[in-house]
């Protein structure tokens, strides 16, 4: 039997204490996740009280009275059901198997209506682990529902494109430690305002003019390889004039000096 684990940070809703129809009422006070800049990573979670619980499946904790806006890094893992290995590996099932397959379809709708993404305004989604095809299209579902993100972090996930994902109101994103090489893989984020991309493979510039006519002002770029271009900094804030913070340093008069080599300049060789 394969395993599956989902999590959430959600700002409203309920927190059920069970994997049952059972329903506790939230109290009124809670911890939020909070943000904090550090200088390897950007933006980075605070520890939370609740963070004990970061990799089990919020809606089947027990007797907790935990809200999941509590849960730091929950785990969104999620593996087929055996009857889904079986038709893989084209086997064949019986009647029986695909009663179960039904009831198992009926129970994951359900607990997918129980995460209430759609409501999520601060969530930490970092170091998932993704290791099969399943459960990267999985963690694509639930980025695809949430529409109301403002604080979204997604370390360490190996991800490669986002680019069909829409952030429509996320403003500040943390994708430190994937495997992007474009910033056109970003998803669409038209509200952006605080952006970590650092350690990543990104090589080119020019695809920060699609951020251009976003409100960001802070952005991450360190070691990628485009950290190594000439003129780097100026480069930046050519493409992004109302760019204020650039991997933690405020723009500089120099950063302003106006560009005397071309975008295909060769990268600076370090002795």
């Amino acid at each position: 039997m394969s395993e599956s684990s989902s999590g959430v940070n959600t700002s409203s809703g309920s927190f059920p204490k069970s994997h049952s129809s059972h329903y506790s009422e939230v109290s009124d006070t809670h911890t939020p996740l909070s943000v904090e800049h550090t200088t390897d990573s950007g933006i980075v979670a605070t520890p939370l009280p609740s963070s004990r619980f970061r990799f089990t499946s919020w809606h089947q904790i027990e007797e907790t009275d935990v809200r999941g806006d509590q849960l730091a890094c929950p785990r969104v893992r999620e593996g087929p059901v055996e009857d889904d290995h079986a038709l893989r590996s084209g086997k064949i099932f019986n009647k029986n198997s695909r009663r179960k397959r039904r009831e198992n379809d009926e129970q994951t709708w359900e607990e997918r209506l129980q995460e209430n993404w759609e409501n999520c305004t601060e969530l930490n989604l970092s170091y998932q682990d993704l290791g099969d095809e399943y459960q990267l299209e999985n963690f694509r579902r639930i980025l695809r529902r949430l529409i109301r993100v403002e604080h979204l972090q997604l370390v360490d996930n190996a991800l490669c494109d986002l680019s069909s994902i829409r952030l429509p109101r996320c403003k500040s994103l943390n994708l430190h430690r994937n495997h992007l090489k474009s910033l056109a893989q970003l998803p669409k984020i038209p509200a952006i305002e605080q952006l970590c991309v650092s350690e990543n493979n990104i090589s080119s510039l020019a695809e920060l003019k699609l951020l251009e006519h976003t409100p960001l002002h802070t952005l991450t770029l360190r070691h990628n390889p485009c950290e190594f271009l000439e003129d780097y900094r100026s480069r930046v804030f050519s493409y992004l004039p109302k760019l204020k913070v650039l991997d933690g340093i405020p723009k500089l008069p120099e950063d302003s000096v106006p560009l005397c080599f071309p975008e295909s300049s060769r990268l600076c060789i370090i002795l």
